[in-house]
């Protein structure tokens, strides 16, 4: 095998990451992850995932944890309502999608962050995540690589790999590419204890989530477990916006005020949100990369998830995708029929970008139907469609 007798370390512990680590280990590579938070019970941030046929859910299958899979996702939590500006339920299928249809293209299962991170270090043997472990740099050392972190430790590998998220730092060790900004902003908020302090949205919601369509603006609302509830206002808007809008994120009213000027047909139910939300509000501009990406392959390093392809959250492909390449990228550097490690990274990272494209582009489409004037229709027409 390809990683007999190899150091592997993976830098970043997200889905994709621990994914990789638990796949490889299935096949006893000799891994570790680099993992920036101090330790596991770091705040796991971010809406929940729903995990697709085809990407995600090949993943957990590959990696044996299909049944821990079925134990912590949340039954029904992929059920959504359409509706208007004024809260008014367009499309709903609540009463027609059954709680669990696992194999079928179209069940979407949901699973909250924090419980799927729980669920793959538990696979993984023990001491295999280093936490405290913020990258800095590296350098070439023999035949691999020498890492720095932010603690002052150092650790060798023979091959790394990237799972470091959208602003990865080691990606400008293969290419220069940038990612692109999409036009389109999301304003993050989240409300804790939702049935309290959000009770007209909680009961509209109904553990499932809202997507809210008017005048080229959306809000999307998903219910987190433990009865939190998180959502985005997004919008068009320039790439420095956050700076230029003058906006205190950290200030509840002034966000309300924003909302009302901005969104101004929209329902005041919308208003007990902002009046709730956590504080601050996280505005994140939406990034994804060239589609016609490509670098020089290299024998030691490469990149899954979005430090490989950063993409908008419009098709839900994110964690699919970073799941998918850890499936993959696994296949490869465990295989028999590649001669040498960059032979198995090249075929890996080829298909991977096409994969990736494929998937921005869909993204990207969706991104720009549900921020026009006709969103609501041609969302209705979708949803209606499946």
């Amino acid at each position: 095998m390809l990683t007999d007798n190899k150091s592997i370390a993976i830098v970043g512990g997200g889905p994709g990451g621990l994914t990789l680590a638990r796949l490889l280990q299935l096949k006893k590579a000799n891994v570790k992850v680099y993992e920036r938070d101090f330790n596991k019970n770091a705040r796991v941030q971010g809406s929940p995932l729903d995990m697709h046929e085809g990407s995600g859910m090949d993943a957990l299958r590959g990696a044996d944890l299909l049944e821990e899979f079925k134990s912590n996702y949340r039954p029904g939590a992929d059920k959504t309502l359409i509706v208007n500006e004024q809260a008014e339920i367009i499309y709903s299928d609540h009463e027609t999608k059954p709680d669990e249809d696992f194999g079928k293209e179209h069940f979407r299962p949901e699973i909250d962050r924090g419980p799927l991170r729980n669920m793959l270090l538990d696979s993984l043997e023990p001491d295999t995540v280093v936490w405290d472990s913020h990258f800095i740099s590296m350098e070439v050392k023999g035949e691999g690589w020498l890492i720095h972190f932010k603690n002052g430790s150092s650790a060798y590998a023979d091959i790394v790999i990237a799972a470091d998220g959208a602003n990865s730092k080691i990606r400008p060790y293969l290419t220069d590419l940038k990612p692109v900004y999409s036009g389109i902003l999301m304003l993050e908020g989240n409300v804790y204890d939702a049935e309290k302090a959000a009770p007209h949205i909680k009961e509209l919601i109904k553990d499932g989530k809202i997507m809210a369509f008017g005048n080229n603006k959306n809000l999307l609302l998903g219910q987190k477990g433990g009865g939190d509830l998180g959502f985005y206002a997004s919008f068009r808007a320039e790439e420095n916006w956050p700076k230029e809008s003058g906006l205190d994120f950290s200030d509840q009213k002034q966000i309300l005020e924003w909302f009302k000027k901005e969104y101004p047909e929209w329902n005041s139910i919308w208003y007990e949100l902002f009046e709730n939300s956590a504080v601050p509000f996280i505005p994140r501009p939406i990034y994804y990369m060239p589609l016609d990406q490509s670098w020089e392959t290299q024998s030691n390093l490469t990149l899954l998830g979005d430090a490989a392809h950063v993409m908008p959250p419009f098709a839900g492909e994110g964690a699919n995708m970073a799941m998918l390449d850890a499936l993959e990228l696994s296949r490869c550097l465990t295989s028999d029929q590649f001669k040498t490690l960059q032979e198995a990274i090249s075929h890996y990272e080829t298909q991977m970008r096409q994969r990736a494209a494929e998937a921005t582009r869909e993204s990207l489409e969706n991104g720009d139907k549900m921020h026009s004037e006709t969103a609501l229709h041609t969302m209705l027409e979708f949803f209606s469609g499946h």
